[in-house]
């Protein structure tokens, strides 16, 4: 079933900063993702799972169909401030939602409200519910914004060239789209791999061990009665559960939004590293009022990436507490009840840092690219490197035409060029141990070294390729999602 997302304008609020502990809360939300992952939506999603429950007892002819439409509309009517109220009065956060339930009913349904259900059928159908609404109906939609734009990026800048760095150091010749295409790659496997974890999330309703006692008691299948039930939700269940839904779905999904996060963190990274003044290859937009230091008035920080890759540093070690929580002793204990309730701030954080990502390089409304690429810089640092990046196609060429040690004998020239301040290609030219193999060297592979720049394998073909197959793909994962 699909989600309203909408918040009528009369329910949204402004934060009360004097009441905010996390800047998730107040810097970093995403209110697309309030009707999933705030605690109001937390509480909606247990009530529509105690609903869920009483109309498969009508269902199954455990309670009159009229009782069961009556626990329907008043679980639908449950606001989180009501059972939280309740919670303090009884401190259990469940018979809480339940006894808030009973009290909007009849005594004719009252019997029903809860009936065979322990705590976590409820909370881990629920999670896995919110957890699948969020990432199907937000975050896998950000992150398809993000990859197209990076396919953008791609096929704009495929032929632009640019010098490859590995360790840091200038390497050889690229192209920028090339860069890109390596992140339309990555993102793009992800959001595979996040939905693929979403489709696996399940739902349990086996009882308080997973031997299914209370059914038992009143039903005569009860797999098939929990099987239902959770498809009734839009879930499947679990193959088999203790008191608690196995916790390896959850792990799977968390890891695959976390590992994503590692992606988009070492882009940002990647783009802060371009724009250093040194360099200056790319440039974010800077607005005419925005400040760049508080005592430096030229400064232009590279703000948007810092922060994103500062978001992942906090966030990504969480992902240790998620491993954790796969440990539970026996058939359930409590120690993973506090920590997952972090899970949603996780998933916020990671898609606020998706959305940022994505308006600092795109404009989607206009299809704007909106970062500065500066040609001239380019091709400044390509020139920095030219002479010298010809050695690796000079010693393959060389070895092909028989040369025992090209390698060696080109590198010791690399040296001499370095140490005498000469020109690498004017060293190779007068070379006389070289040049007895030139006659071997094919014209049009000579030209690469004449023209270094254009020494860039397919660079440009393969992001064109990486381009095109994954704009298709992202039609067909849309589709999937829309389902």
């Amino acid at each position: 079933m699909k989600e309203d997302r909408s918040r009528p304008e009369e329910e949204k609020k402004e934060p009360l900063y004097s009441e905010l502990f996390s800047p998730t809360d107040f810097r970093y939300q995403v209110s697309d993702l309030f009707p999933y992952l705030s605690e109001e939506a937390y509480v909606k999603y247990k009530a529509r799972v105690e609903a869920a429950l009483a109309l498969q007892l009508s269902k199954a002819g455990l309670c009159l169909p009229e009782a069961a439409e009556e626990i329907a509309r008043a679980s639908d009517a449950v606001s989180a401030e009501e059972v939280y109220a309740e919670e303090a009065r009884i401190r259990h956060d469940i018979r809480a939602l339940a006894n808030v339930i009973r009290n909007k009913v009849s005594d004719e349904a009252k019997p029903f409200v809860h009936l065979t259900a322990t705590s976590y059928d409820i909370v881990d159908t629920a999670n896995s519910l919110r957890l699948k609404g969020a990432l199907l109906s937000v975050v896998l939609p950000d992150l398809l914004k993000l990859e197209s734009a990076l396919i953008e990026l791609t096929l704009k800048y495929s032929e632009l060239p640019q010098i490859g760095r590995t360790h840091g150091q200038h390497a050889e010749p690229i192209t920028v789209g090339f860069s890109f295409a390596y992140y339309v790659s990555r993102v793009g496997q992800r959001v595979e791999a996040i939905e693929k974890a979403v489709r696996g999330l399940s739902g349990k309703f086996a009882g308080a061990v997973g031997v299914y006692g209370p059914l038992s008691l009143i039903v005569k299948d009860p797999e098939t009665f929990e099987t239902e039930l959770l498809s009734s939700l839009g879930l499947k269940s679990s193959e088999i559960s203790t008191q608690i839904v196995q916790p390896e779905p959850i792990t799977d999904l968390m890891h695959s939004i976390v590992s994503t996060f590692g992606v988009i963190a070492n882009l940002a990274r990647d783009m802060r590293h371009l724009q250093r003044t040194e360099i200056a290859e790319i440039s974010e937009e800077f607005s005419g009022e925005q400040v760049g230091s508080s005592t430096m008035p030229q400064k232009r920080n590279p703000i948007n990436f810092e922060n994103v890759e500062s978001m992942w540093k906090k966030f990504m070690p969480q992902m240790v507490t998620v491993y954790l929580d796969q440990v539970s002793e026996h058939q359930r204990d409590l120690t993973n009840s506090s920590s997952q309730r972090y899970l949603p701030e996780l998933i916020v954080a990671f898609d606020y840092c998706v959305r940022r990502v994505t308006r600092t390089l795109w404009d989607e409304k206009t299809g704007r690219l909106k970062i500065t690429v500066d040609q001239k810089m380019i091709q400044r640092n390509l020139a920095l490197s030219a002479d010298k990046i010809v050695s690796e196609p000079l010693y393959i060429l060389l070895a092909v035409a028989g040369h025992p040690d090209a390698h060696e004998s080109v590198r010791r020239l690399v040296q001499e060029s370095i140490d005498n301040k000469k020109s690498f290609r004017e060293i190779i030219r007068n070379d006389q141990e070289l040049s007895k193999y030139y006659d071997k060297i094919p014209k049009e592979a000579w030209a690469l070294i004449e023209d270094p720049i254009m020494y860039r394998g397919i660079a440009d073909e393969k992001a064109r390729k990486i381009a095109n197959r994954w704009r298709a793909r992202i039609v067909e994962i849309s589709r999937s999602l829309s389902k």
